[in-house]
């Protein structure tokens, strides 16, 4: 597998912030946020399916777009999976003809535009050879993180999370770890702002880490940083879990495994 980061800030401003989304090989998006647009529209028009981590509007801004700019290059419908409750918020509130329209109800040709598949945390959703697993997560709305496995190797991707006790012990069973991707949107003096809003801070990240049972060779990239606070954040990271050596997670990096 081959996975392209088209997005990873937590926020927006300049060229080299764009909020989350991330291409596989070139027929998958895990999550579309700003970084979509970091794609041509012969790129957009491979995408066959889009797993959603959640339903803010960081991680789904261009999937509105997206959809509606390629419907008429494609033959078959692009598949939406997220849970069901995120399905039911992206249905209700973006593509629910006031603020765009209903996809899954127009056809170009003989299927509709686009189409949901709900999914649940541990449901593994093959590919061939390769598959993509939901995975437990903590945030202000129902949200999961992914698994995807080549059998080769394996990259996670937390998606949106606090402190989560059911997360660490499924990641401990993945034998062909080679990559997480893991959040952390606030500094240290933001703790009180990340507990209320259920993401991480450098502190609890080193938490979270110390009792993972990640293996040293396993690579940890950060994402979500708000955009103010990159450096702080960053170097509050490096003093507290330097044992795993965190690196930035950057627009443009490519994982292969």
């Amino acid at each position: 597998m081959k996975v392209r980061i088209l997005g990873c800030s937590g926020g927006i401003g300049g060229a080299h912030l764009r909020t989350t989304s991330m291409l596989v090989d070139d027929d998958i998006l895990i999550d579309a946020g700003t970084g979509v647009t970091e794609l041509s529209l012969a790129e957009m028009a491979k995408i066959d399916h889009v797993f959603i981590t959640h339903s803010h509007l960081d991680h789904i801004a261009s999937l509105p777009l997206m959809i509606d700019s390629v419907a008429d290059m494609r033959d078959k419908p692009i598949t939406v999976y997220a849970t069901e409750a995120t399905l039911e918020t992206i249905q209700n509130h973006i593509f629910n003809w006031a603020i765009w329209p209903d996809f899954s109800e127009i056809s170009i040709r003989k299927e509709a535009v686009m189409q949901y598949q709900a999914i649940r945390v541990g449901q593994r959703i093959p590919f061939g050879t390769r598959a993509i697993t939901a995975l437990p997560a903590e945030h202000t709305v129902p949200a999961v993180g992914y698994h995807l496995d080549s059998g080769a190797g394996s990259l996670v991707f937390t998606g949106d999370t606090t402190v989560n006790d059911a997360f660490w012990p499924v990641v401990a069973k993945i034998s062909n770890l080679r990559y997480l991707i893991i959040e952390t949107a606030f500094a240290n003096a933001g703790k009180r702002m990340a507990i209320l809003s259920k993401h991480l801070c450098p502190s609890m990240l080193c938490d979270e880490l110390a009792r993972s049972g990640l293996k040293r060779d396993v690579e940890v990239h950060i994402t979500h940083l708000k955009p103010g606070q990159i450096d702080v954040i960053m170097g509050e990271i490096e003093h507290c879990a330097g044992a795993f050596a965190p690196r930035m997670l950057r627009n443009n990096q490519v994982f292969e495994f």
